[in-house]
């Protein structure tokens, strides 16, 4: 398990409490006296204010039923494991032995749980002011667009349906290379199906990337049918 200075390095925000941060990163199987279930409680609520008041800010002409949409869209256990994952917070957590075993690391509940935890922490030592920008820096890395068409589409597994229908294969994606420094990344991914390459596509992270070119792919093999 990582030592959790090194989370701290990532989320650019370091606790004066160690103890909060601890706690934010203990799982109920670790059988302490406490674990990151209250923070994650308090860690919910903060999250739904933050991403609600970004998105009432980013589309003033959106409803309070789109809205609502998109915000559930993010702020529900597949997004924070999202963002759980863009943090490598599974190595973080303290878990049970036998919880680590059966791959609690990698568990989406497990991980969302976290990401609630360590952001209900930061809020309860340093308040929205400095937990918002880690939000919303976070939500930037790992969204090119953050709209109801985006969100609620997955193009890579709509892309890999349709090629193992059509060619008994499923798409494979190549790092053509990686560019910028390390908070401005840029990826460029090629997308191979068979021996052919179909498309180049550029994005914030591999899986970004990924999206866009799978996204390009899925419009050509529509257009020929």
């Amino acid at each position: 398990m990582k030592k959790y200075t090194l989370l701290e390095k990532c989320l650019g925000y370091q606790f004066t409490n160690k103890n909060l941060i601890i706690e934010a990163l203990t799982h109920k199987s670790f059988k302490k006296a406490y674990n990151n279930e209250r923070l994650e409680f308090l860690g919910d609520a903060v999250l739904n204010l933050i991403v609600g008041e970004f998105l009432y800010n980013k589309f003033p002409d959106s409803n309070e039923g789109d809205l609502s949409k998109i915000r559930a869209s993010l702020v529900n256990e597949k997004g924070f494991t999202k963002l759980a994952n863009a943090i490598d917070l599974g190595d973080y957590i303290y878990l049970s032995e036998a919880e680590d075993r059966n791959n609690g690391r990698t568990k989406a509940s497990i991980l969302s749980d976290a990401f609630e935890a360590i952001m209900g922490a930061i809020y309860l030592e340093a308040g929205l002011l400095t937990l918002k920008p880690i939000i919303l820096d976070l939500l930037a890395k790992n969204y090119d667009n953050i709209n109801l068409d985006e969100l609620f589409s997955d193009y890579k597994t709509a892309l890999q349906e349709i090629t193992q229908a059509r060619f008994g294969e499923i798409p494979v994606y190549k790092l053509e290379s990686a560019t910028g420094p390390d908070h401005l990344k840029v990826f460029e991914l090629s997308l191979w199906i068979g021996d052919k390459c179909y498309t180049t596509a550029t994005g914030k992270s591999k899986k970004l990337a990924q999206q866009a070119a799978a996204k390009t792919v899925l419009k050509q093999l529509q257009g020929e049918k």
